[in-house]
């Protein structure tokens, strides 16, 4: 099946119009995302995304759907990670849980802007020199050795260059006014904190999508697989962080799953020249290391507070 601009335009409509019914319907007033409310979400957009998974192996194939949904929990998967910057981020601002839902949206909807030329860069370099797959698979390897002796994260947003740079030249209040990303104080227009929570966001995520691209070019090079599955994972993002804020510190072993699929996937990309692992195995393989991860989390955990929750 040819992927002609009506179909790339009918699916940006599409996008478009699931986020202003999100935004503009379901969460018009700023409140507090509840976990039924937070897990009802989930459930909508990972159905929304099998759905589509169903109509690509419809329209184009089964390979092709293997790999929308591949890619699809490789950047889902991946996505968990930055959920744990996102919830030290709120704590050290002390952002409302009713924000935070308002920041989330807008940091995902610059965040789909930044893939999308990232996936279009990625495609046209490794169409254009190849050799450059052996990078990207190198730089996932390393990325996920290094994941292995990544120490607990701290946030501090003070020392963000982009944060530094956006004080120098526009002002900034010291409070949240209502929620607001911008106020006029004696007719002067000042950035509120906020929005600076939202550059963070945003910076936060242009880190986060050198490492996901790359995984998701070496299961496929297909700028319509890669970019939809991306916008899916994305999509449901919020509703995972609100879902799984209380408890993703509990998933101890969580950081060694990904970063074995990162490796994975960076020798995948990397022997791609020799030797091409079908894509059935590679999901499979994924789906059996995020599954042993959490098992593991469960059964033997770091603290003994799951066992009490989950008692």
């Amino acid at each position: 099946m040819v992927i002609n601009a009506y179909i790339w335009g009918a699916f940006i409509v599409f996008i478009l119009f699931l986020l202003v019914v999100d935004l503009g319907v379901f969460h018009r007033k700023s409140h507090e995302v509840k976990i039924k409310e937070a897990l009802i979400w989930s459930g909508v957009w990972i159905s929304l995304a099998m759905l589509f998974n169903y109509g690509v192996y419809l329209f184009m194939g089964k390979e092709k759907a293997l790999e929308f949904l591949t890619a699809y929990l490789i950047e889902k998967s991946l996505s968990v990670d930055n959920l744990f910057v996102f919830i030290m981020l709120f704590s050290f601002f002390g952002i409302q849980s009713k924000y935070q839902h308002k920041v989330l949206f807008w940091g995902i909807l610059g965040a789909l802007i930044m893939r999308a030329f990232f996936i279009f860069a990625g495609v046209a370099l490794i169409s254009k020199f190849h050799w450059i797959i052996y990078i990207f698979g190198g730089l996932l390897v390393f990325t996920g050795v290094k994941m292995l002796f990544k120490k607990d994260e701290h946030v501090e947003p003070d020392k963000n260059i982009l944060v530094k740079l956006f004080k120098k030249l526009f002002p900034v209040s010291n409070d949240f006014h209502d929620g607001n990303f911008f106020v006029r104080i004696n007719a002067k227009l000042y950035a509120t904190q906020l929005f600076i929570v939202l550059l963070v966001v945003e910076f936060t995520d242009l880190i986060f999508a050198v490492d996901s691209i790359p995984a998701v070019l070496a299961i496929s090079t297909d700028t319509f697989i890669i970019f939809t599955s991306n916008v899916f994972a994305i999509l449901g993002l919020r509703a995972l962080y609100f879902a799984l804020a209380g408890i993703t510190q509990y998933f101890y072993y969580l950081k060694y799953g990904l970063s074995a699929i990162l490796v994975f996937v960076g020798v995948k990309m990397s022997i791609m020249g020799f030797y091409k692992i079908p894509i059935v195995y590679s999901l499979i393989t994924i789906m059996g290391i995020l599954l042993g991860a959490v098992l593991f989390s469960v059964l033997f955990p770091k603290d003994k507070k799951i066992v009490e929750q989950i008692n």
